[in-house]
């Protein structure tokens, strides 16, 4: 059927040999609609990112590109302002009619860790057309900490679907009024509209800038690190404010979203003219993310929000981001928050899950 793939469809894909894997599948990499991808065991540091181009491979541009190797095996630093190239230990045969869409996981974007999926012969990041035989690399940025990984570890995901699926504006409308999509009023205009929350109902904590002087972080370490060391506190009384060019941001959505279990949906910036900033990392979004019956009760959107060129003053309500929903080709087995590992089920203005809380 016509859709996004569900967990049980991955699995199949999985035994069938449509994704290969160089060791055993982990728990929890197959996610409700998506596949994770794990690191392998090298990282090559490269002078700037790269396409393969239509026709060339990732492997032959390397030598164009490649500073030096890094081996993974014991752990290694990348570091900020460096760029890398990993080959990923999943790699594709994918039938003609089945098209794939990549994307950092959560945690990666909250750490500002840019990670994009390449493709042999490839023309665009995280777009990997029906039929495509070969390779997946992971290329790695960080932009805001340094960081230390190791083989298997898990910053980007991978999402199937079988022909277009995409709701219209006009599906959204009908979705929305029989099982609400947002806790108030739904702004659908080329998807779902979602806006910044800078008036919190308690206190004037609104979100976080990162530090541009911090240490390393190990992405092993779960709810490790002192926030105060790596983040500074943003707090308004007004309901605004000033986003200083080039620094990074942890926000949060004025409404809480819901996923209901028979769609998933991908996080799409705004359009760039309504301001001098943009909603950094777009983001896949599970079927039952917000869904009562999966243990949530609507979840807000988490943002990570970079500003470009000009100081930028963001105000309460404004909107930053669309939602764009897809038909899943059939029900997962599995749901978000429903009896998994789901990090960020009813969450609110969150850091990712390396950070100490409380």
């Amino acid at each position: 059927m016509t859709g996004v793939l569900p967990s049980q469809s991955i699995e199949n894909m999985l035994a069938c040999g449509q994704i290969l894997t160089d060791s055993p599948v982990v728990e929890g990499q197959v996610q409700p609609a998506s596949l994770d991808l794990r690191l392998g065991r090298v990282a090559y540091r490269v002078r700037a990112s790269f396409l393969a181009g239509q026709g060339r491979s990732v492997a032959d541009r390397l030598g164009e590109f490649e500073m030096h190797r890094i081996d993974l095996s014991d752990s290694a630093v990348l570091e900020k302002g460096c760029v890398y190239l990993v080959p990923l230990m999943e790699s594709l045969d994918l039938p003609a009619e089945v098209q794939a869409v990549a994307n950092a996981k959560s945690s990666t974007g909250r750490l500002d860790l840019l990670t994009r999926t390449i493709t042999d012969g490839g023309t665009e990041f995280d777009r990997i057309p029906g039929g495509y035989n070969g390779p997946l690399y992971a290329e790695i940025c960080p932009r805001s900490f340094s960081v230390l990984v190791r083989p298997g570890m898990r910053l980007n995901q991978i999402r199937f679907r079988r022909g277009q699926s995409v709701l219209s504006d006009a599906d959204l409308r009908v979705l929305h009024e029989r099982t609400p999509l947002v806790d108030g009023p739904a702004v659908i205009d080329d998807g779902l509209g979602f806006s910044v929350d800078l008036r919190p109902a308690t206190g004037t904590l609104v979100g976080y800038r990162a530090k541009p002087h911090t240490g390393v972080i190990d992405l092993d370490n779960i709810g490790h690190y002192d926030p105060a060391e790596y983040w500074e506190e943003l707090h308004s009384s007004d309901g605004k404010i000033i986003l200083d060019p080039g620094a990074f941001y942890i926000l949060v959505s004025r409404e809480a979203v819901h996923i209901p279990p028979a769609y998933a949906a991908e996080m799409a910036p705004f359009l760039a003219m309504v301001g001098e900033f943009r909603v950094h990392y777009a983001g896949f979004f599970d079927p039952g993310f917000g869904h009562s019956p999966a243990g949530g009760a609507g979840s807000r959107g988490v943002l990570e929000v970079r500003c470009h060129e000009a100081p930028f003053v963001l105000e309460h309500g404004q909107v930053v981001g669309r939602l764009v929903y897809e038909r899943m080709a059939d029900m997962p087995d599995q749901l978000y928050g429903a009896g998994i590992a789901s990090n960020y089920q009813g969450q609110g203005l969150k850091l990712s899950k390396h950070f100490r809380t409380g």
